[in-house]
């Protein structure tokens, strides 16, 4: 019955990894947090709570976030598939 519950809590917490993948608004840079900085705030006051107390931090704007590129354009083609154009 232990062993049944341990898996349990490992799939669980592996399925929760998984879905970390997502670029957060706010992070903390600065101190010796390195250039990619603490980017896991949804949130300016949760960043702001988390560099209080921190040494020479400070919160700015994901930079993944605030540099994202627009999505790629829609293209139309002509009826035999040839000579696409960017649609206006």
């Amino acid at each position: 019955m232990r062993l049944a519950l341990l898996v349990v809590f490992m799939l669980v917490g592996l399925s929760s990894a998984a879905n970390a993948e997502r670029d957060y608004p706010w992070c903390v840079f600065g101190g010796q947090l390195g250039y990619s900085g603490d980017c896991m705030y949804e949130t300016k006051e949760q960043c702001l709570a988390s560099a209080s107390g921190r040494w020479n931090t400070y919160c700015d704007i994901n930079p993944r976030v605030r540099f994202r590129q627009e999505a790629p354009r829609r293209t139309t083609c002509d009826s035999q598939g040839r000579r696409c154009a960017p649609k206006p």
